[in-house]
């Protein structure tokens, strides 16, 4: 008999006793009965919602039926019927509940086949690009209630789409798994994240479980489950547990570190036997959020940069080779790296003039460097990256990197002794490790250590629905992690210093990355 652990399968297909004159059972009784004996429990919990169309369906399928079941925590929960000769599958859906963007998948749930995919950017966004401004918009009278119908209606909106395009009902939807941040988690249950962002940072809760998905408001099947991933704390979220999840972290034999860089870098360390995580702010220059001609990827966005020839020529490429209008992440690193070994900039990541050149221009007050002329790009302005963007930069990397440091050294390693480095996110989708390396960004280990993951929030939520015998290991993840608070760390602190330079004051931490020798300080 498998339990909630081993299972391999969410359905159950059963076939029941009629009722007749000399067995008068209730039809909940007679459905519940003939589960307790196939599950070995007597805990089995039954929807409202499901107990009322009950008896008209079981005499509909003639007592042959096939049905979706989550245990949590000792209850095994009936999340979905379907006829036992109905030909339409039972469907899962897993969600990325970014702050930027939010991404869906559409499963078969008996087979773990993918049948849609899609995304959608967070209307959120509309209120404010960051959490920040989304918690204080919160606070407000009825701010709460509009953030968390902002992302439930178009989360009903792209589960339209994907059911419709797919051919599927939205009631075939009988389970959904979702990972997110603490605070996107918190916006989407209705849930104060007043206290996540002060002092002593609590969230409401850090074990969601699996809530009704009707009464949160998604437009699925009456008794549908929705699995949320739980958080470690405020800055430690669902979505790096399914990344966990989804690396298999937790079961390797050998140390590994796993990073996703958005509007934190998230770092978690460790093997079978241990978890260390921590988080710190090392993102925000990679983003829209601090240079000016900063975005997201997306179609138009410079991913890579190539300085070409002693006449240092730019090759940039975009997404979708469509026309530059901006450089996301991997861009500024490809950037970064190239102006710095071609001798454009010092190792203090300042501009060195006799090396830019015209492209090195005054405007607004401060030294900008021209990336792409005006008659390339897609707004007719020429791109430029200033003083104050590389300085942002610097100490993001920085930090990224004494992050690193820090916390394999609170276990006794060091960055270079790591042999499997998991980049997950768009960073690591699409991030040069060979530029990240040489602005001392990421520690210089061979390529071959680091393994990019895609999308691992999303794809650990596909996991649990495809695994079942994965969701208990969701909680087994969450309770190994040991938290790292860096904010009062003081060997993070007297790091960070020395990170701030190209690619760090100590050289021999990157044996593989040459200072050029054009590079001088700028003098200015």
């Amino acid at each position: 008999m498998e339990t909630g652990a081993s299972r391999r399968t969410w359905i159950e297909t059963l076939k029941l006793v009629p009722p007749s004159l000399s067995d008068n059972t209730a039809d909940q009784e007679r459905f519940i009965t003939a589960l307790q004996k196939r599950l070995g429990t007597s805990a089995i919990q039954l929807d409202l919602d499901l107990a009322r169309a009950l008896p008209a369906l079981l005499r509909r399928w003639d007592y042959r039926l096939r049905c979706a079941l989550i245990h949590d925590r000792e209850i095994w929960h009936v999340c979905g019927l379907t006829g036992a000769a109905d030909p339409r599958p039972l469907c899962g859906m897993a969600i990325d509940l970014g702050t930027t963007r939010i991404v869906l998948s559409l499963l078969h749930l008996e087979t773990g086949q993918v049948l849609q995919e899609d995304s959608f950017d967070n209307p959120q966004g509309t209120i404010g690009p960051d959490v920040l401004t989304r918690v204080h918009h919160a606070d407000q009278e009825g701010g709460l209630n509009h953030l968390k119908h902002l992302v439930v209606e178009g989360l009903n909106r792209m589960i339209g789409g994907l059911c419709e395009r797919a051919r599927i009902e939205r009631d075939r939807i009988v389970l959904l798994a979702l990972a997110g941040n603490t605070t996107m988690t918190h916006l989407f249950m209705g849930l104060s994240p007043h206290w996540i962002i002060r002092e002593p940072y609590i969230p409401v809760v850090n074990r969601p479980g699996i809530p009704s998905a009707v009464r949160l408001g998604l437009d699925v099947a009456a008794g549908a489950r929705i699995i949320i991933f739980p958080n470690i704390g405020s800055y430690f979220g669902g979505d790096l547990i399914a990344g966990i999840l989804y690396s298999e972290l937790d079961r390797r034999e050998q140390p590994a570190l796993l990073v996703d860089v958005g509007t934190n870098a998230e770092v978690v360390l460790g093997d079978q036997n241990w978890l260390i995580a921590c988080a710190g702010a090392a993102g925000p220059a990679l983003e829209s959020g601090v240079s000016r001609i900063g975005t997201t990827a997306r179609p138009g966005a410079i991913d890579q940069v190539r300085i070409r020839g002693a006449n240092r020529r730019f090759e940039m490429r975009t997404i979708d080779n469509a026309p530059p209008l901006g450089i996301c992440g991997s861009g500024v690193i490809d950037l970064a790296a190239q102006l710095f070994t071609s001798g454009m900039i010092d190792i203090q990541g300042r501009f060195v003039p006799a090396a830019c050149g015209e492209r090195l221009i005054k405007s607004d007050g401060e030294r900008q460097l021209v990336i792409a002329e005006a008659d390339i790009t897609a707004t007719g302005k020429a791109l430029t990256i200033s003083q104050s963007d590389l300085d942002s930069l610097m100490r993001s990397k920085a930090a990224m990197y004494t992050i690193l440091e820090t916390i394999t050294e609170a276990v006794g390693m060091t960055p270079p002794q790591l042999t499997t480095f998991f980049v997950a996110g768009t960073f690591g989708a699409f991030i040069d490790p060979r530029s990240a390396i040489t602005i001392g960004m990421l520690p210089d280990l061979p390529l071959a250590c680091y393994r990019t993951l895609g999308n691992s929030s999303l794809e650990g939520a596909k996991t649990v629905l495809q695994q079942p015998q994965s969701l208990e290991r969701i909680d087994r993840i969450r309770d190994r992690i040991t938290y790292m608070e860096l904010n009062v760390n003081q060997a993070f602190m007297n790091r960070f210093s020395a990170a701030k330079f190209l690619p760090h004051t100590n050289p021999g931490l990157f044996p593989s990355v040459v200072t050029p020798s054009t590079t001088r300080a700028a003098g200015v």
